[in-house]
């Protein structure tokens, strides 16, 4: 059996939604000091639709993979929708993860929810904050 799924495969090779977004509504950036990934979103947000959503990463094949997946998830989407994504939905979208890659889809979640936050916060928009990551120590 092979270590990586076909659609791993195709978005490492081919990511979605690289780049950057200027003056974006919301930017995200984690990072994972243990496996050395960073990734950081970018999201475009028109009323409460996600109408653009570029990544950069910084990392491994399954970290691409997963960012890639991550964002073509959410894009056109509430951001009700990108605040319930979870790491297993990353995971089971690219039909799966080696489980040491895991931590891969884990970054990709928090750095969405990153992102989310910071559209709250510079929108003075309330949020229930249990609903982010405490990920203090490696969100920028």
């Amino acid at each position: 059996m092979a270590l990586y799924s076909e659609k791993v495969m195709d978005h490492f090779r081919n990511p979605r939604n690289v780049g950057s977004i200027e003056n974006a509504d919301g930017i995200g950036e984690v990072g994972n000091g243990k496996c050395g990934d960073i990734m950081k979103i970018y999201l475009k947000i028109d009323g409460d639709i996600i109408t653009d959503v570029k990544f950069e990463t910084f990392g491994c094949g399954s970290a691409i993979a997963s960012s890639s997946m991550a964002t073509e998830l959410i894009k056109g989407k509430p951001l009700s929708d990108a605040l319930q994504l979870t790491n297993t939905a990353v995971t089971e979208a690219l039909d799966g993860l080696p489980a040491h890659k895991l931590h891969c889809s884990v970054l990709a979640e928090e750095a969405i929810k990153a992102a989310v936050r910071d559209y709250y916060d510079k929108n003075g928009i309330p949020y229930d904050h249990s609903q982010f990551p405490d990920c203090s120590a490696y969100c920028h």
